[in-house]
């Protein structure tokens, strides 16, 4: 073992110590940045290699979210704009993710697909709604697997989805309009039924949330790190939630 290593060891231990003064996010959403960059400045041969890079990197975050009691986790995997991509460039990509959700699925973790499912290749809409149907029952960490996500298709679906809803119960427009409040909407999103993002973390240094869950990021809290996102390690994700722990979060104002 080199010299680093207990260093970082010890590091680790410090920062997890410190976290026992603060408190936890309930949802955490992370938009994985990088992988591309990673894989070219690693000398790998191809940018599907940083995919699968970041693909593994998934289940180690998850892995440190379920031992600190965060009780739901939204990845960010692919967005209504990157469905735009060349076919030799987006194929290799979706077939990654397919194997990622499957293995989401075989390890007993909750899954619950957000995006536009019926913009995907019907192999990979077929994976996220067979491991829905086979891990909802599931307890502990649920897991968002955004594919095929923006946040203004969210709100847009949503708000079709209340339209017909209502619809269907026979209420007129001019009703609709009349008692139409936030938490309606709110009802038709993809994350219904859960918290809202107490922190949203971005990798590879960029600072925008590029469309990620508009709605639900009112009153989150981001932190943006350096690293890319197949490089990111545990003291970066204990970083994160020192950084949130340390804020005075003023609702509102």
């Amino acid at each position: 073992m080199g010299l680093r290593d207990p260093l970082y060891w010890l590091y680790e231990r410090r920062l997890e110590r410190s976290l026992g003064t603060f408190e936890i996010p309930r949802h955490v959403g992370v938009i994985l940045d990088g992988n591309r960059r990673w894989a070219r400045i690693s000398g790998l041969a191809s940018a599907e290699a940083g995919h699968q890079a970041g693909a593994e990197k998934i289940f180690d975050l998850l892995g440190w979210c379920d031992e600190i009691g965060v009780q739901v986790v939204t990845l960010w995997l692919l967005s209504t704009d990157n469905l735009t991509r060349k076919r030799e460039e987006l194929e290799p990509l979706l077939k990654i993710i397919e194997g990622t959700v499957t293995r989401l699925r075989r390890e007993g973790w909750n899954v619950n697909p957000m995006g536009a499912l019926d913009l995907l290749p019907d192999s990979t809409a077929r994976v996220m709604k067979e491991a829905h149907a086979a891990t909802s029952g599931n307890s502990g960490l649920i897991v968002n697997v955004a594919v095929g996500y923006g946040g203004r298709r969210e709100i847009a679906d949503a708000v079709r989805s209340l339209l017909v809803a209502e619809a269907a119960k026979g209420t007129s427009l001019e009703e609709l309009a009349e008692r139409l409040d936030l938490d309606h909407i709110a009802e038709h999103l993809y994350t219904r039924g859960q918290p809202d993002p107490d922190l949203l973390i971005r990798t590879s240094g960029e600072q925008r949330l590029s469309g990620f869950m508009l709605w639900q990021s009112a009153q989150a809290e981001f932190y943006f790190c350096e690293v890319f996102w197949p490089a990111f390690r545990k003291v970066d994700f204990l970083r994160a939630l020192r950084a949130y722990g340390a804020r005075n979060r003023r609702f509102g104002s």
